[in-house]
C-alpha cells in the first residue's frame, strides 16, 4: 500500500515539469533582419492628411525630348583671330586703325621706321654693287681665258667670287623678307626709306589696340593689336559628368541668347573636354557657332541645346520620383488604383532631359509611382516596424 501510494505521488511530479514553462532561453526570439533589397519591400500606408502630401502619376510612353540642356558663355574663336607683333624694333607711324573698326585681309595697319631695316637695306644694296662687280670680273677674266692671256687659276678664282657675291645678295634678299620689308632695296636712286608696314593676316574686326602714333616698339612687345574675325564664335559650355557619353565632335546644337531669345543660332560640338572639375563634376564642351551679322558678342551668356540620336518612343519619369540608396535607384509604386498602399520598386534610369528620367527596367506603361513626397514615404518606411 505504501509502495502504491509512492508510485501515484512520482507520476504526479513528472507530469508537473512536463507541462510547466519552457526555460528562459527559449522564451527569447531573433529579430528579423532589415530589408535588404532581396526580401519582400514593406508596403506603406498613408492616412487621409497623408494622402494629400503625396502626387501619384502614371508612367506613359511619350516621345523622349532628346537633347542635353545646360549653359555656356560666348567667347571668340581662337582658330580666328590674330594677336599683331612687331618684326622689328621701331617707330609707330601711320596708325589706321581704332578698337570697332574692320579691316580686310593683307590690310595695312601700321608702318614701322627701323634702323634695323634700314642697316639690312644697306647691305644688300653693297651686295648687289659686289655682284654687279664679280659678274663684270668673271665675264673679262673669261675673255681673256679663252684667248690665253689669263690663267685658269684666275678664271677659277674670279667664278668662285661670282659665286659668293651671289650668294651673299640672296642671303641680304631672305633678310629683308623676314624683317617684312616690302620696298625695291636694288633702286640705288631711290631714297632710303626704312619703312616696313604691318599687315594683318585675317579679315575681322579690330578688338584691342595698345600702340599709338610715334610710339617705339619692339618684338618683345606685347600684341600691339588683335583682329578677330566674329562670323564665328566659341560657346562654353559645362556638361554633367553623366551626359559626357552622349556627346562627340560633329554634334548638331542650338544655341540662344537672353538678348535675342527668339532667334536659334545653329552650331556643333568642335571638342568635348579631356578633363572633369572635381568640384562640379562637369566637362566643358566647345561649340562652334555660326555668327551671322556679328550678333553674338563674347561674354554673353547662353542656352544651349545639345541633340541626342532619335531612339523612339521610351517610358520616362520625373528626376524627382527617383531616389538612391545603396548604390541602386527605387521609385515608389502604388499597389493598385486609389490604393493607400505603396511599396518601393527597385529600377534603372538614363539621362533623359534637363528634369525626366528614361526609364530602361523596372516599370511598366501604367504603373503609378509617387512623384512627390517621397521624402514622407521613405521617412515612413523608415519608422515602420520590421516583421
Amino acid at each position: 500500500m505504501i509502495i502504491r501510494a509512492s508510485l501515484v505521488l512520482l507520476s504526479v511530479v513528472v507530469l508537473a515539469g512536463c507541462g510547466g514553462d519552457p526555460p528562459a532561453a527559449d522564451a527569447q526570439s531573433t529579430p528579423a533582419p532589415p530589408d535588404s533589397g532581396n526580401t519582400a519591400p514593406t508596403a506603406v500606408r498613408l492616412n487621409g492628411p497623408q494622402l494629400q502630401q503625396v502626387h501619384v502619376e502614371a508612367v506613359s510612353a511619350s516621345a523622349p525630348d532628346d537633347a542635353i540642356r545646360t549653359t555656356g558663355v560666348v567667347e571668340f574663336n581662337a582658330d580666328r583671330m590674330a594677336r599683331i607683333l612687331p618684326p622689328v624694333s621701331g617707330q609707330v607711324h601711320d596708325l589706321a586703325i581704332k578698337v570697332g573698326d574692320t579691316v580686310a585681309k593683307d590690310a595695312v595697319l601700321f608702318v614701322l621706321s627701323s634702323r634695323e631695316v634700314a642697316a639690312a637695306i644697306a647691305d644688300h644694296r653693297a651686295s648687289h654693287r659686289d655682284l654687279e662687280l664679280a659678274e663684270k670680273t668673271y665675264a673679262m677674266t673669261q675673255d681673256l681665258f679663252e684667248h690665253q692671256a689669263a690663267s685658269r687659276i684666275a678664271q677659277q678664282q674670279a667664278e668662285n667670287e661670282l659665286a659668293k657675291a651671289k650668294a651673299r645678295m640672296l642671303q641680304t634678299e631672305e633678310v629683308l623678307q623676314v624683317l617684312g620689308f616690302d620696298g625695291h632695296p636694288d633702286e640705288d636712286a631711290a631714297p632710303l626709306q626704312a619703312r616696313v608696314p604691318v599687315r594683318t593676316p585675317i579679315a575681322g574686326t579690330v578688338i584691342e589696340r595698345s600702340v599709338t602714333n610715334g610710339q617705339f616698339v619692339g618684338p618683345d612687345n606685347p600684341p600691339l593689336a588683335t583682329i578677330a574675325d566674329l562670323s564665328s564664335v566659341w560657346v562654353q559650355a559645362d556638361v554633367f559628368e553623366r551626359d559626357v557619353h552622349n556627346i562627340a565632335a560633329g554634334q548638331k546644337a542650338n544655341v540662344t541668347t537672353t538678348a535675342y531669345p527668339d532667334e536659334h543660332f545653329i552650331a556643333q560640338v568642335a571638342q568635348v573636354g579631356s578633363v572633369v572639375d572635381a568640384q562640379t563634376r562637369t566637362a566643358k564642351v566647345r561649340i562652334q557657332v555660326a555668327n551671322r551679322d556679328a550678333r553674338l558678342k563674347p561674354g554673353m551668356f547662353a542656352e544651349v541645346s545639345l541633340s541626342l540620336p532619335e531612339t523612339g518612343s521610351a517610358l520616362s519619369l520625373p528626376m524627382k520620383a527617383v531616389f538612391v540608396e545603396g548604390g541602386r535607384s527605387f521609385v515608389y509604386l502604388q499597389a493598385k488604383a486609389d490604393s493607400p498602399e505603396f511599396v518601393r520598386r527597385g529600377i534603372e534610369t538614363t539621362a533623359m532631359g534637363s528634369d525626366r528620367l528614361r526609364v530602361v527596367s523596372g516599370l511598366s506603361a501604367g504603373d503609378r509611382i509617387v512623384s512627390e513626397g517621397v521624402l514622407l514615404l521613405r521617412q515612413l518606411e523608415a519608422d515602420a516596424p520590421r516583421p
